[in-house]
């Protein structure tokens, strides 16, 4: 069986003393050798505590060393992980934790506050543990009087038991567990070796948090003995980062990268160890892409996937380079690639039929893979909504072409219908980039008494530039059809953004629909 949990086992003993985790916060540097022990030393606590195998320990925490031992440890004999966002205000982390029914509660010092007024409803919690500067020393504390045997419970565990759940309101509302196995766990970090075309000279960076699926990214590379670098995100951080540990691969989100590149020093910095960049996260505009391949020179792959399927499509390296340097086939830096290495993909009408391949016929991308979640934590309905026969349905409209690229135009719930016609908010997100001004936008429809609703346009531009409404709508309507076009522009500081980095336009639309049915 797959034991997820003893990942870092294999390299404990073959490589004791080369690095596993590098934590920026605190500029901590840890060996495989001492990992591994963390991580046993945990997990014979945990299952001193009386815990027993598919109970969950929930998280509150940024990135840190410890916060991945708590993964691995949990793994290790058979619990669940239940990583908080803490970015949420209490009372949703009351549902969440109502929803997980932890054992035990970890939290970084960092956030006892918060966690003081958690206590009075986790009534299903028996055992609180701080760690870091300001905490009590509970964590530490069991660390040390751990014993750092292998448990015994470990040989049992693997495959179809329950490792983690991970919250997921995404772009649309409510937070839904997304509950992941060994085994999912275990193929999703398959088709991201597969994708990434790991090497042994990899150093990765981190970027996202850990309560959410980037995790899996970041597993990945430890499974295969090579050292982790943890951060926070910021953006001339990560570039001071990648040059101090020469780091040679990370995962951009479409706003990370964009603020990367939007450094005002960016040039003076020895980006010279970077191997490949994943991006994902939402539709990356061509402009941003080709500017990156000519600043950074390294390979990229654009990644699609969810919390719920961990990465489902790829657009390869090769596609990136025909499409810039040799200017074929340029339309694929729209596609988010084809289905990955364990992974069945499909784009379906309403009726469940596929529809063609020409590039024109949208439909919703359905997906098939070990690597897909199990189902909603304790959400028996909307997972049977979700899966069906062996399906998931992931509410993402796309088209798809005759080699089986996949090119999403927006989620179900985000597609705009004006005067009776579809439009679909990427198409005009990636007009708008076109601006050179341009650094993000977001692209929703609010309502119109004449055509039911109108394109509006969020834009943040980069610093020291200007523009007015008319020239973004102007370099707009050139690539578009006029139905399409923004009818307004509202210039803000900063768009509103999930953990991930995915733009939150259910926060942008929904003033603009207090007391009134939007019909999508």
């Amino acid at each position: 069986m797959r034991n997820i949990g003893r990942l870092a086992e294999k390299w404990a003993r073959l490589t004791p003393h080369a690095v596993a985790v590098i934590d920026a916060s605190s500029e901590r540097q840890i060996a495989f050798g001492e990992f591994d022990r963390m991580i046993r030393r945990l997990a014979n606590h945990l299952l001193g505590l009386g815990l027993t195998r598919g109970e969950r320990v929930a998280v509150l925490s940024q990135n840190s060393v410890e916060y991945l031992v708590m993964y691995l440890a949990c793994a290790r004999v058979g619990l669940v992980t239940q990583p908080l966002n803490w970015r949420l205000a209490p009372a949703e982390l009351c549902k969440i934790i109502e929803n997980g029914e932890p054992t035990v509660f970890i939290t970084q010092a960092r956030f006892v506050a918060v966690t003081s007024e958690l206590r009075v409803g986790a009534t299903s919690v028996r055992h609180w543990l701080e760690y870091g500067d300001g905490g009590d020393g509970s964590f530490e504390l069991a660390l040390a009087s751990a014993s750092d045997e292998e448990p015994h419970e470990s040989s049992e565990i693997g495959d179809d038991d329950a490792c983690f759940i991970l919250y997921t309101g995404g772009t649309t509302g409510e937070s839904k567990g997304a509950l992941h196995t060994h085994r999912s766990v275990f193929y999703g970090m398959l088709n991201q070796a597969v994708a990434e075309r790991i090497v042994p000279s990899d150093v990765y960076m981190l970027t996202g948090q850990m309560f959410h699926i980037p995790v899996v990214l970041a597993l990945n590379y430890l499974s295969h003995g090579l050292p982790l670098v943890l951060m926070n995100f910021d953006a001339r951080l990560a570039l001071q980062l990648i040059e101090k540990y020469r780091v040679s691969a990370f995962l951009a989100v479409t706003t990370m990268l964009n603020w990367m590149l939007a450094v005002p020093d960016f040039a003076t910095f020895d980006l010279s160890s970077l191997r490949n960049i994943q991006y994902g996260g939402g539709p990356m505009p061509t402009r941003v892409i080709e500017e990156a391949m000519q600043k950074l020179k390294c390979t990229f792959i654009h990644a699609y996937g969810q919390t719920e399927g961990t990465t489902m499509t790829v657009l390869p390296q090769e596609a990136h380079i025909a499409a810039v340097r040799d200017g074929i086939n340029k339309h694929r830096l729209l596609s988010c690639g084809r289905e990955v290495y364990a992974t069945s993909l499909r784009v379906v009408d309403k009726a469940g039929n596929d529809v063609p391949c020409d590039r024109s016929t949208p439909g919703e991308i359905i997906v098939k893979s070990p690597a897909n979640m199990v189902g909603y934590f304790r959400r028996p309905e909307l997972t049977a909504a979700t899966i069906r026969d062996g399906w998931m349905y992931t509410g993402d409209i796309a088209t798809i072409d005759e080699e089986r690229y996949v090119y999403i135009v927006d989620r179900a719930k985000d597609m705009i219908i004006s005067g009776g016609e579809n439009i679909y908010s990427a198409q005009v997100e990636e007009a708008i980039a076109r601006h050179p001004g341009v650094l993000e936008c977001a692209v929703i429809g609010v309502p119109d008494d004449e055509w039911g609703e109108s394109v509006k346009a969020f834009v943040v531009l980069k610093p020291g530039f200007s523009a007015t409404e008319q020239e973004i709508i102007g370099v707009a309507r050139q690539n578009l059809a006029s139905y399409q076009k923004p009818k307004s522009i509202e210039f803000i500081d900063a768009l509103p953004k999930a953990p991930t980095g995915k733009i939150l336009k259910r926060e942008l639309r929904t003033p603009f629909w207090l007391g009134r049915e939007r019909k999508v």
